[in-house]
């Protein structure tokens, strides 16, 4: 399972990422704070998957907060704490909390981002923190639209599991340069209630989608992203169910360029800032 983090010689790795050991000790590493528990996701196996896959790739350290909790409402430690991101560069949320809907403990999770901390967000990610009916459009600025202001995507719910075929549609963005389509395993597709003005799409995936009188319909969704949510940046992809997306190189480098940029460490060509490659080449 683990095989794939030694492929992190990829196109998108390059002359970007030429850098030597010695350049990548002389930078501390990026401070990374990984949030992972709920349910309907296999996190303990995920969580190291990311930590080791991230650190492979980038000069980076990743701490986690996890919870063994199954349920649609996690007991992570974050809750009540709007300083529990204190001493981070940027979190990944990677939780499934779909039934915390409470405003003030919301907020308290937005307070770092609200602050400017970068934010990246993961899969289920999307469907936590709802407010209200998440199938009906909330209105940017809102209380019901708080988390949705912050990720740049309001999304409701997925179909079956079947392949997604991913295509970049802004090959010109820093962060997808080098990154190539690809066809993933049997994985859940996020549809989108909207699309807020201040999140630009990345890429899209379409399933293709068997209907009950055996004709077939093709689903189409954007499927990553970047947002400006009040000054912080966000990257966010709807990509990741199940562990063998998440161990997948190319769904790593993604999420690693992804990082990156949203902390400030790639150039406007997509070059990864020198010392903030993998630390050792």
């Amino acid at each position: 399972m683990m095989k794939c983090f030694s492929l992190i010689t990829g196109s998108w790795l390059g002359c970007s990422l030429i850098i030597s050991p010695i350049q990548a000790a002389e930078l501390k590493p990026l401070q990374v704070l990984l949030i992972t528990g709920g349910c309907c996701h296999d996190y303990a196996t995920q969580k190291e998957i990311l930590k080791q896959g991230l650190e492979a790739r980038a000069n980076v350290v990743v701490t986690q907060i996890h919870s063994g909790d199954n349920s649609t409402k996690p007991p992570l430690a974050i809750y009540g704490n709007a300083d529990y991101a204190k001493g981070y560069d940027v979190v990944i949320h990677d939780e499934c909390a779909a039934d915390i809907n409470d405003p003030a403990v919301i907020k308290a999770v937005l307070a770092p981002h609200r602050s400017g901390l970068p934010g990246v967000n993961l899969h289920c990610g999307m469907h936590s923190y709802r407010i209200g009916n998440p199938g009906e459009p909330a209105t940017a600025g809102a209380e019901r639209s708080i988390w949705f202001d912050y990720l740049g995507l309001q999304s409701s719910g997925h179909g079956a599991q079947l392949p997604i075929k991913i295509r970049f549609t802004d090959k010109t963005h820093a962060l997808t340069h080098g990154l190539g389509d690809w066809t993933t395993i049997n994985e859940e597709l996020y549809n989108n209630i909207q699309l807020f003005p201040t999140a630009k799409p990345l890429a899209r995936g379409t399933q293709t989608v068997k209907k009950k009188d055996g004709s077939t319909k093709e689903d189409d969704y954007v499927v990553a992203w970047v947002n400006d949510y009040q000054g912080a940046r966000v990257f966010s992809t709807t990509i990741g169910h199940n562990n063998a997306t998440v161990e997948d190189a190319r769904y790593l480098d993604l999420v690693t360029r992804g990082l990156l940029w949203a902390c400030g460490k790639m150039d406007d060509q997509g070059g990864v800032k020198a010392g903030y490659g993998p630390k050792h080449n």
